[in-house]
């Protein structure tokens, strides 16, 4: 890694967070249950297959059109065991708060929490609250670790994928990176665009009941659909081939991208998963998660292909016919949102 100090690119989802984890941290801290990078973790104890994850959430603004930071902890937490085939069960909250914060949007945040977690039908188990002196934090952070029990028959992971699988997103591309960049920046823009966060349970466990053959989810937050398929396939002998006509961008937000010089690929979702499963089963697997609001506009964007001269890579199909590769940026295309 050439950097030799932590710069904010570190932490943006693109390479240099992908150089930051693999020759920084995993070498340090690497084991068979860290080796795969996933969501979550899964750890087989005694007789149950837990799954585990943490994380942080820092975003500015702390409330945003769609969301405020409370919500977006719980269902980032809650989604993050989805995507390991897990019912989410317990979280945990720890609070660094930075003195001069309002009591009042704290307890906003505390109802947001609260709705969320009910609606995902988890419990907060425990948490901490840290205090920082006026001027060496940011408002308010959150950090989260969930557990939860893998009910889907085989784990959902990278290694399970295979040429012809199918590619599907569950929704809409770039909701939350727009909405939130348009709340900062106080852009005039003529739109009614919200960020996307939610929590997936009720669509995500009513999917694994039915059995269906999903090889590897993945919730694409940030980096976007970009980093999540290059996490995916980097290394395997395999491409993912996705079709830009059927990939599902809302028009105001193609708007917005437009206008800034940005590409829906890249930018951050909070409450979209993408799904990689068996090609008999995709067709079925999409007409399911549109019976639900959160999901309603599922759709196969594109299928893994067996490499030839090119390995492990993303490719485009664009609307003109042409192909092209999908690589991820240094760093982000926005100042860091989620």
């Amino acid at each position: 890694m050439k950097e030799k100090k932590i710069i904010l690119g570190h932490g943006s989802g693109g390479r240099l967070s992908r150089e930051l984890i693999e020759e920084i941290i995993s070498p340090h801290l690497g084991n068979r249950e860290l080796f795969g990078l996933n969501d979550g973790a899964l750890l087989h104890i005694e007789e149950n297959d837990l799954a585990f994850t943490t994380d942080s959430y820092i975003i500015d603004p702390v409330f945003f059109p769609g969301g405020d930071i409370g919500k977006l902890a719980v269902a980032g937490t809650v989604n993050d065991l989805l995507m390991v085939g897990a019912t989410p069960k317990f979280i945990s909250l720890s609070f660094i708060i930075e003195e001069g914060f309002s009591i009042v949007d704290l307890e906003k945040i505390l109802v947001s929490i609260k709705k969320t977690a009910e609606a995902a039908d988890v419990k907060i188990a425990t948490g901490d609250t840290k205090i920082l002196p006026r001027g060496k934090g940011d408002k308010i952070f959150i950090n989260t670790s969930g557990i939860g029990l893998r009910i889907t028959k085989q784990p959902l992971t990278p290694e399970r994928v295979k040429e012809g699988d199918k590619i599907i997103v569950t929704g809409t591309l770039g909701d939350h990176s727009a909405a939130v960049m348009i709340a900062r920046e106080g852009l005039s823009v003529n739109s009614n665009i919200l960020s996307d966060c939610a929590e997936l349970t009720t669509p995500l466990l009513d999917l694994f009941k039915q059995g269906y053959n999903i090889k590897c989810m993945r919730d694409p937050t940030r980096g976007g659909l970009a980093a999540v398929l290059t996490e995916i396939i980097c290394g395997t002998e395999y491409n993912a081939k996705i079709d830009e006509r059927e990939i599902p961008v809302r028009d105001d937000v193609l708007a917005v991208c437009e206008v800034l010089g940005l590409d829906p690929l890249y930018m951050a979702n909070e409450g979209k998963a993408v799904i990689i499963a068996e090609a008999a089963e995709a067709d079925k697997i999409t007409s399911f998660l549109k019976n639900f609001p959160v999901s309603a506009e599922a759709s196969v964007i594109g299928e893994i292909e067996k490499g030839d001269k090119q390995k492990g890579k993303v490719i485009l199909m664009t609307v003109t016919g042409g192909e092209r590769l999908v690589v991820l940026p240094h760093t982000e295309q926005l100042p860091r949102i989620c």
